[in-house]
């Protein structure tokens, strides 16, 4: 479902990973696009054109997805929004519906975020929760799953909400392989914070820190030392460290524990492995060792963490 100055990573991104998994998988998704109007202008002037009216409804199979629009907030006033959120009041529930950053908003205003956990794009936070009092909005989310509601930070958050579904529904090996297609690195999980530590401290150019990085990322649980780093980077220890930090703001060791706590988080999240298992593949020395790592990134503990988000209701 679109709508004029639409973003078009939020539509590009759930479109091109369906559209991927429908060509391994034939028969499992076929894309269609409607929009109050038969053209629109996306953000940045884009002409789309050919789009479908809205359907008067929906098969309990569909999976609606929601794009956001360019904007600091969702003019409701405008004759389209207005046509888009009066159709999402009346419509029959589809079978899923995905929201894409500022989607969450047109959601909330249609009432279908009442009661419900929910998130959007930063920028658009306090927006919702005007929009949408009853709801529980979260912070710093990837993606929030509420039943058969889906909500997403938006942009390429949308692309992380399309492969989980697709892995859901499909299975875990046909969303690797888009994944791998899209030349997405790794995917992200819904309760992952919107900034991962997975590119933390990697917006610099220093070719040797980021040599160093991505061993570490590679490889987390590999035996780090002070001086494993340093031959990596082919300099000295003392000088890896003054690199780091002037060019990634931390030392080499603690972008060690970083990655591997980024690893143990998503070991928690995504599989049934006890604290211990977790610890021992992420590179810890024991659960204790890694439960005094945890507190430094995230304030609820691991086993706060271990909702079945992989599972659709």
């Amino acid at each position: 479902m679109l709508l004029p100055e639409v973003v078009l990573l939020d539509l590009a991104g759930p479109a091109d990973a369906f559209r991927n998994a429908a060509s391994r998988t034939p028969g499992s998704y076929r894309l269609r696009f409607a929009a109050p109007q038969r053209s629109l202008a996306s953000a940045g002037g884009l002409q789309l054109s050919g789009l479908e009216p809205l359907p008067a409804r929906l098969t309990p199979d569909t999976i609606l997805v929601i794009t956001g629009v360019s904007g600091d907030r969702i003019d409701v006033r405008s004759s389209a929004t207005q046509q888009v959120i009066e159709w999402l009041r009346d419509c029959p529930n589809p079978g899923l519906l995905l929201c894409v950053c500022a989607g969450s908003v047109l959601a909330a205003h249609a009432g279908l975020l009442a009661g419900r956990e929910c998130t959007t794009h930063h920028a658009h936070l306090e927006e919702l929760r005007r929009a949408e009092p009853r709801a529980r909005v979260l912070d710093n989310r990837i993606f929030v799953q509420d039943g058969s509601v889906f909500t997403s930070a938006g942009v390429t958050a949308g692309l992380d909400l399309a492969l989980h579904i697709i892995g859901a529904q499909q299975g875990a090996p046909v969303a690797a392989a888009v994944a791998r297609q899209l030349v997405v690195y790794r995917r992200r999980a819904g309760s992952d914070p919107a900034l991962s530590p997975w590119v933390m401290h990697r917006n610099h150019l220093h070719p040797a820190v980021h040599r160093v990085q991505d061993a570490v990322a590679r490889e987390p649980a590999a035996s780090w030392s002070a001086a494993e780093l340093a031959a990596v980077a082919f300099t000295s220890p003392r000088n890896l460290a003054r690199l780091f930090a002037e060019h990634a703001g931390c030392s080499p060791l603690d972008y060690v524990q970083l990655i591997r706590f980024a690893l143990a988080r998503q070991l928690i999240t995504g599989s049934a492995l006890d604290l211990e298992h977790v610890a021992a593949r992420a590179g810890f020395r024991s659960a204790q060792h890694l439960r005094r790592v945890w507190s430094r990134w995230e304030a609820q503990p691991p086993s706060a963490l271990r909702s079945p988000e992989s599972q659709l209701a």
